[in-house]
């Protein structure tokens, strides 16, 4: 099934759906009651409720009432106290909570919970038949909250329909004003949850964006259209469950070529020549890089030539035959934006893209500060613009000049240029008040239970950070290059002292990702003076100074090949390719992962044999789908749409007609690799016939051809030489309890487990046991296991009849306080690991200062190869 994503109300990444228990019938009042103890109560019931804060069950409705609550539930239109009264719906519980603090008595605040009607998900629920019409329904498990909402709405004075402020907002926002059908329901928006950018929202509303909407469902039907019909073809071909999407296999296909070029990359040899001198005045001793030979750019390809050079030049004079100083401005970065906030919390934090936004999302909603209550810290964090608000310019450079002084203020605030083709719906992310600086919130960060509150501060650190630098002067340095004359040869010595920190005082001075492309990109170019901003001080070099060689330096090197792509570069790449939006980025990378189309390994993206599979597939049958070029232009049309330049209908037309040709080209030309046998000159060893490599849920594997007859399997490997290389399997001491003959290592999609050697004569198989006596039956034992998203848990090898889990892995070591029969190994982000006991009522804990032997049944092959 194609993979569905929306948003939630609290990660802004794929929804998790709610279920929601039966609701009990509500127990009308006896008719005997007399009327004057059914007002009594009543009269109870609405005191109690008095701004209160109501915290709904899992699949409930989470609201935050009106002071002035109304006096009787079952009233038809019930009024609420004197005077106008209001409902405003917004996305999550969270922001609710937040926003009413600010609005107060005459208003209730309700959450959606995100979408509350979505395509269906067991169909494609779009009627090609009629112009594409989507065919909604209420999401399984929505249903309380949209009768809520609907209660909520009668008898008020307005609606204020306050989603998100983008075009999924627009289109949840369009949903409940169909589904509500008040007469008078507006649209408000607002870019930081604050006071006063809360109340002009609600002074200021608009009607509902017909555009935007269009835009939005274009892009879901869009996306319904490749995934819905590109996918059933990969469940046929390749494996059932696969999902191809309009994005997402973009994506695949950019790792996928990007190992193609590491593969076919070709080593070429090269060498640099440094001198190490000395001046005039003795030490110290600085470097200087050969720049060039005979006036041309330099190039050693070999050691010959090199070694010859280093000859000519061992006795010749050096002497200083240019000197250029100058000042250097290294001028701060732009406040963030979506793409860069998840590039730099990549490089700084090591968070990933999801993580990211699942902490800045909490961060816009709102965290509680002591007795300031529920506070939102940044403003919306789904954004492409670099726009500041007037405010907020004025109110950062009020803060630069109070605390960094008059010489860190620039004379103009700096406005930075938004990149063509950005919404420039929003304002760049940025705090949301300058009265909360990291120093004074932090107190309260580290006061919550919550184990992302440490995360959740280092991130809103940077963002205070990159606003504070974006208004603040350039860095400024003193640069020193200097041309060294030999012979025929030319080297060059740069170096560079700070003289004045300016935004770095605020923000550090490493390189940010725009800084490294644009060095990287002028050492290819062959700039000299890319590598000039060198920090590191030259002696003083006047022209004509001779100068003393101490050394020659000589180095062999080989080109590299360009490297894979991290979450931080493969963003990057998205972004400038315009693929996809802010908000799409981080569930793009998450579902190339959960799908097993690409992993990471050491930080960086490697496509999996079924990612490499699917790519080429899909690349040769979708060439115009798949083209990096079309999906950056269905963006541009998208964009059309919501500015009110392109009929979404026409769009939809325009793209289906030569799609559905290509469908049913797919269909019946797609190379089958489910049923593909591809031959080789291995012989099994049980029946002598040939092995042929067959696709399965593992993978690629060897198999005898005279199967069904013989069922002899193989895993294999290829050399470096692409010859196939069996692996064996792991064979262990364990007897088969049926047969005696020894258990061997087998893994199966929910990782590694003991099979009899025997197979197929014997099918004995049973978990592997990490040395620990389930605590719960006392009679199994505990098992290393994967769930279906693929997550390692513990559990007792009985199961069903035992249910026993664990995510924390069990050691079989006895507390040395309690006694308890096992201990757990844990993880902390304050303290890293560490071992602990499971007794909650015991204390005991123990840090994990060298990696600790798991039990040796568990040291077999990794587990995860079974993904």
């Amino acid at each position: 099934m194609a993979t569905r994503t929306k948003k939630t109300a609290t990660a802004g990444e794929q929804e998790v759906e709610e279920t929601t228990a039966p609701e009990k019938p509500t127990r009308k009042p006896a008719a005997r009651k007399k009327s004057a103890a059914k007002k009594k109560t009543t009269a109870k019931k609405a005191s109690a409720k008095k701004a209160a804060v109501k915290r709904g069950k899992k699949g409930e409705l989470a609201t935050v009432e009106a002071s002035a609550e109304d006096a009787d539930t079952e009233a038809e239109a019930p009024r609420r106290g004197k005077g106008p009264h209001y409902l405003v719906v917004v996305e999550s519980p969270a922001k609710a909570k937040t926003i009413k603090k600010y609005l107060g008595s005459g208003y209730t605040v309700k959450a959606s919970v995100g979408h509350i009607l979505d395509l269906p998900k067991s169909k494609m629920g779009v009627d090609l038949e009629h112009d594409f019409e989507p065919q909604y329904e209420v999401i399984k498990g929505k249903e309380k909250v949209l009768n809520e909402l609907k209660k909520a709405a009668q008898g008020v004075d307005k609606v204020f329909l306050a989603t998100d402020p983008d075009r999924e907002g627009e289109a949840i926002a369009w949903h409940i004003n169909q589904q509500l059908g008040h007469p008078d329901a507006y649209r408000v928006m607002f870019n930081e949850i604050t006071k006063p950018a809360i109340q002009e929202a609600i002074a200021n509303p608009r009607q509902l964006s017909q555009e935007n909407y269009d835009s939005q469902q274009t892009r879901r039907i869009l996306d319904r259209l490749v995934g819905y019909q590109i996918s059933p073809i990969l469940w046929k071909k390749v494996r059932r469950g696969l999902s191809a999407g309009r994005v997402q296999s973009v994506a695949v296909r950019l790792i996928c070529e990007r190992e193609s070029e590491i593969k076919a990359f070709v080593p070429q040899e090269y060498w640099t020549l440094d001198a190490l001198l000395q001046g005039q005045s003795g030490p110290p001793s600085f470097k200087a890089k050969l720049s060039r030979v005979d006036g041309k750019k330099v190039d050693l390809k070999d050691q010959a030539t090199t070694h010859g050079l280093v000859a000519e030049l061992k006795d010749a004079p050096f002497s200083v035959s240019k000197v250029d100083k100058r000042e250097r401005r290294r001028n701060a970065p732009a406040p963030f934006i979506t793409s860069k906030l998840q590039q730099e919390a990549a490089n700084r934090l090591h968070f990933t893209a999801k993580k990211t936004m699942a902490l800045a999302q909490r961060l816009y909603e709102g965290v509680l500060l002591g007795e300031e209550g529920q506070t939102a810290l940044i403003t919306y964090m789904r954004t492409d613009s670099t726009r500041l608000s007037e405010q907020a310019v004025a109110g950062v450079r009020d803060f630069i000049l109070q605390t960094y002084g008059p010489d860190y203020l620039p004379e103009e605030p700096v406005v930075y240029r938004t990149k063509k083709g950005a919404q420039d719906a929003h304002e760049a992310i940025r705090p949301t008040s300058l009265e909360y600086p990291p120093a004074k919130v932090k107190a309260a960060f580290d006061a919550m239970n919550d184990d992302m509150a440490a995360d959740m501060f280092r991130l809103y650190e940077l963002i205070w950070n990159r606003f504070v630098a974006c208004q603040t002067k350039p860095a400024v340095y003193d640069q020193t290059s200097a041309d060294i004359a030999s012979g025929r040869a030319t080297f060059r010595a740069s170096g560079s002292t700070l003289k004045f920190p300016g935004y770095l005082a605020v923000y550090g001075a490493s390189l940010t990702p725009e800084e490294e492309a644009a060095q990287e990109k002028a050492r290819a170019a062959g700039d000299e003076s890319a590598d000039d901003a060198a920090t590191g001080e030259l002696p003083v070099l006047n022209e004509g100074d001779s100068l003393v060689l101490q050394k020659l330096i000589d180095e062999q090197h080989f080109t590299q090949p360009p490297p894979r792509f991290s979450e931080a570069t493969l963003v990057k790449e998205l972004e400038e390719r315009g693929i996809g939006r802010p908000s799409t980025y981080a569930a793009i990378l998450s579902t190339i992962q959960d799908k097993k189309y690409a992993e990471k390994i050491e930080g960086r993206f490697r496509p999996t044999d079924l990612g490499l599979i699917c790519n080429d597939l899909l690349v040769k049958h979708f060439p115009q789908e798949l083209d990096v070029t079309f999906t950056a232009n269905m963006e541009e049309k998208l964009d059309q749409i919501s500015e009110g330049e392109a009929n979404w209908r026409t769009v939809l037309k325009d793209f289906y007609a030569p799609f559905k040709e290509t469908l049913e080209k797919a269909e019946a030309e797609m190379r089958d690799v489910k049923r593909e046998e591809v031959k080789t000159d291995v012989a099994c060893e049980k029946c002598g016939n040939v092995m042929v490599i067959k696709w399965g849920k593992m993978g690629h594997f060897l198999a005898c051809s005279n199967y069904p007859e013989c069922k002899n399997t193989k895993d294999f490997k290829r050399d470096a030489e692409g010859k196939i290389v069996i692996v064996e399997e792991e064979t262990t001491d364990e007897m088969c309890e049926n047969c005696g003959k020894n258990m061997v290592v087998k893994r199966g999609r929910f990782g590694k487990f003991l099979a009899c050697s025997g197979y197929p004569d014997c099918k004995t198989s049973k978990p592997i046991s990490i040395g620990v006596t389930c605590p719960d039956c006392k009679q199994g034992y505990l098992t290393e296991r994967r769930s279906r998203f693929g997550k390692i848990f513990f559990g007792c090898n009985r199961y069903p009849d035992c249910k026993f889990a664990a995510w924390d892995r069990p050691l079989p070591e006895a507390c040395p306080q309690c006694q308890s029969p096992y201990l757990v190994q844990k993880f902390s982000k304050r303290d890293g690991p560490f071992v602990a006991c499971p007794n909650k009522e015991c204390d005991y804990r123990r840090q994990i200062t060298e990696p600790e032997a798991l039990p040796p049944a568990a040291n077999g092959p990794d587990a995860s190869s079974a993904a």
